[in-house]
């Protein structure tokens, strides 16, 4: 996982939702108001993990989850999502 924020580009709601796993080939999630790509992981196969579904900021959801967030280590951070107005 990258940290560094000012080099990452901003996506906005719109792009992210997009790649949910059936509108585009690419399968992203957000936490913690970072994306990560997760196309290539087993887990997120068709865009859903168990009652998680790609292409949403999952922070609130992932509360509750059994695991912590270095299981986002595992991923490339490819951007910042935008905050919406």
């Amino acid at each position: 996982m990258r940290d560094n924020n000012t080099n990452l580009p901003k996506i906005n709601q719109r792009q992210l939702s997009l790649r949910n796993g059936q509108d585009h080939e690419l399968i992203w999630v957000a936490y913690q108001g970072k994306v990560y790509d997760v196309t290539h992981s087993r887990l997120w196969r068709n865009g859903k993990h168990y009652e998680h579904w790609a292409g949403q900021d999952l922070t609130k959801e992932l509360a509750d989850a059994p695991h912590g967030m270095g299981v986002f280590d595992r991923f490339t951070c490819i951007g910042v999502l935008e905050k919406m107005k």
